[in-house]
């Protein structure tokens, strides 16, 4: 059985493109996140990130600094 413990799940409001690319910079910019999105067609509006260092709480603080609601999606 495959472990998916590196890819971190987040239901957000992060409702709209320009939301998303508010937050790009922040993202794209930390070392320890391989890879990230946000579906915006979701109703949890779901972000995903892929890292293999970075904990749930260290994402929320770093998406609810800028202003977002985030909370893991369990």
């Amino acid at each position: 059985m495959e472990n998916f413990n590196h890819i971190l799940l987040f239901r957000t409001d992060i409702k709209s493109e320009e939301d998303k690319q508010a937050l790009q910079p922040l993202l794209d910019k930390n070392k320890n996140i391989e890879q990230w999105n946000v579906d915006l067609d979701d109703e949890d509006f779901v972000l995903r990130i892929v890292s293999y260092t970075l904990k749930h709480d260290q994402v929320i603080e770093m998406v609810q600094d800028r202003g977002y609601k985030c909370c893991e999606l369990t």
